[in-house]
Protein backbone atom coordinates (compact mmCIF):
# COMPACT_ATOMS: atom_id res chain seq x y z
CA UNK A 1 0.00 0.00 0.00
CA UNK A 2 2.83 2.35 0.47
CA UNK A 3 4.31 1.30 -2.84
CA UNK A 4 0.96 2.96 -4.28
CA UNK A 5 0.98 6.00 -1.98
CA UNK A 6 4.43 6.83 -3.26
CA UNK A 7 3.41 6.06 -6.89
CA UNK A 8 0.82 8.37 -6.58
CA UNK A 9 2.67 11.09 -5.37
CA UNK A 10 5.34 11.26 -7.40
CA UNK A 11 3.21 10.58 -10.63
CA UNK A 12 1.28 13.90 -9.44
CA UNK A 13 4.14 15.39 -8.83
CA UNK A 14 5.98 14.94 -12.33
CA UNK A 15 2.51 14.58 -13.93
CA UNK A 16 2.35 18.47 -12.49
CA UNK A 17 5.71 19.90 -13.91
CA UNK A 18 4.64 18.12 -17.23
CA UNK A 19 1.40 19.96 -17.40
CA UNK A 20 2.72 23.72 -15.91
CA UNK A 21 5.41 22.84 -18.75
CA UNK A 22 3.29 22.44 -21.47
CA UNK A 23 0.91 24.78 -20.38
CA UNK A 24 3.39 27.70 -20.62
CA UNK A 25 4.74 26.66 -24.02
CA UNK A 26 1.05 26.47 -25.37
CA UNK A 27 0.54 29.98 -24.09
CA UNK A 28 3.84 31.21 -25.47
CA UNK A 29 3.15 29.61 -28.81
CA UNK A 30 -0.14 31.54 -28.86
CA UNK A 31 1.09 34.52 -28.14
CA UNK A 32 3.84 34.42 -30.82
CA UNK A 33 0.94 33.77 -33.13
CA UNK A 34 -0.90 36.67 -31.90
CA UNK A 35 2.07 39.06 -32.22
CA UNK A 36 2.34 37.46 -35.67
CA UNK A 37 -1.07 38.51 -37.30
CA UNK A 38 -1.04 41.38 -35.67
CA UNK A 39 2.36 42.34 -37.11
CA UNK A 40 1.41 41.16 -40.46
CA UNK A 41 -1.91 41.82 -40.94
CA UNK A 42 -3.99 44.16 -38.25
CA UNK A 43 -1.54 47.08 -37.54
CA UNK A 44 -4.12 49.25 -36.29
CA UNK A 45 -5.27 49.75 -32.60
CA UNK A 46 -3.06 48.81 -29.40
CA UNK A 47 -1.05 45.57 -29.91
CA UNK A 48 -0.96 44.45 -26.25
CA UNK A 49 -4.75 44.70 -26.31
CA UNK A 50 -5.31 42.59 -29.22
CA UNK A 51 -2.93 39.90 -28.15
CA UNK A 52 -4.13 40.06 -23.99
CA UNK A 53 -7.84 39.66 -26.12
CA UNK A 54 -6.65 36.92 -27.99
CA UNK A 55 -5.15 35.07 -25.00
CA UNK A 56 -8.59 35.46 -23.15
CA UNK A 57 -9.95 33.82 -26.15
CA UNK A 58 -7.69 30.97 -25.62
CA UNK A 59 -7.85 30.08 -21.83
CA UNK A 60 -12.01 29.36 -23.04
CA UNK A 61 -10.52 27.39 -25.78
CA UNK A 62 -11.22 23.46 -26.24
CA UNK A 63 -7.08 23.37 -26.89
CA UNK A 64 -6.60 24.69 -23.47
CA UNK A 65 -8.63 22.26 -21.88
CA UNK A 66 -6.96 19.35 -23.96
CA UNK A 67 -3.85 19.97 -22.09
CA UNK A 68 -5.41 17.84 -18.75
CA UNK A 69 -5.15 15.16 -20.85
CA UNK A 70 -1.61 15.08 -19.31
CA UNK A 71 -3.66 13.88 -15.84
CA UNK A 72 -6.31 11.92 -17.78
CA UNK A 73 -4.46 9.56 -20.08
CA UNK A 74 -1.17 8.61 -17.79
CA UNK A 75 -3.93 7.85 -14.92
CA UNK A 76 -6.23 6.10 -16.95
CA UNK A 77 -3.53 3.63 -18.51
CA UNK A 78 -2.01 2.80 -14.82
CA UNK A 79 -5.29 2.25 -13.73
CA UNK A 80 -6.15 -0.50 -16.79
CA UNK A 81 -2.81 -1.91 -16.18
CA UNK A 82 -2.44 -2.34 -12.36
CA UNK A 83 -6.49 -3.99 -13.44
CA UNK A 84 -5.23 -6.45 -15.97
CA UNK A 85 -2.56 -7.19 -13.71
CA UNK A 86 -4.29 -8.58 -11.00
CA UNK A 87 -7.70 -9.52 -12.39
CA UNK A 88 -7.08 -10.64 -15.44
Amino acid sequence: MLALARLLIMGFVVLTVIYVALSFYSRRVRRGKLAREWDEDIRTGDRDAFIEDGLQDYDQSLRRKLILGVYIVPVTLVAIIIYLTNFY
